[in-house]
């Protein structure tokens, strides 16, 4: 019996489950630009690239500052995402009312309560924090190189295909 996550029952589609990449190495490249442009070549020379999978190898999260939270940035990313809430509630609650036409009311009440709630909320937790992290970031997994691997019955002439790559100019 087999499972209904193993990969033999969804040919040519990934697994459901993580596992380790298989095959062998036929290129590493800096970047996932890089990597990119290496299957792209494959696919342009009518190689089976259903067989390639690109893994990133080193992985490392990289934050990266965007800048200096203040209480005026905190009220108002509060107040416009508890606008938005409240927005939403107040749609939903027009929608379930019995009043015909449009009704303003509900909106506005859902509204004026989502900037309040939004408010009081990001007040209480940008506040408990007490200065601890006083910056805004976005946060991005990269790795350290990627390796472009294939399955071994088309390795030996995705080699040769990504060595003729090597050899052409890069385009800026």
């Amino acid at each position: 019996m087999t499972s209904p996550f193993s990969a033999q029952n969804r040919p040519g589609l990934p697994p459901r489950l993580p596992t380790p990449p298989t095959g062998w190495p036929i290129g590493s490249y800096g970047t996932y630009e890089e990597a990119q442009r290496a299957v792209d070549f494959l696919a342009v020379e009518d190689f089976p690239v259903q067989d390639v999978t690109i893994v990133g190898v080193d992985l490392m999260l990289v934050e990266r500052v965007t800048g200096k939270l203040t209480w005026g940035r905190v009220l108002a990313t509060g107040a416009a995402s508890g606008a938005w809430f409240g927005l939403f509630v107040g749609l939903l609650l027009t929608l379930f009312s019995n009043t015909e036409g449009v009704a303003l009311g509900p909106v506005l009440v859902g509204l004026v309560t989502g900037v309040f709630f939004g408010l009081v909320f990001a007040a209480v937790g940008y506040g408990s924090a007490r200065g601890k992290r006083d910056f805004q970031s976005a946060s991005q997994l990269v790795a350290g190189r990627y390796d472009v691997l294939c399955q071994p019955s088309s390795a030996e002439r995705g080699r040769d295909l990504l060595a003729k790559l090597a050899m052409r100019p890069t385009p800026s």
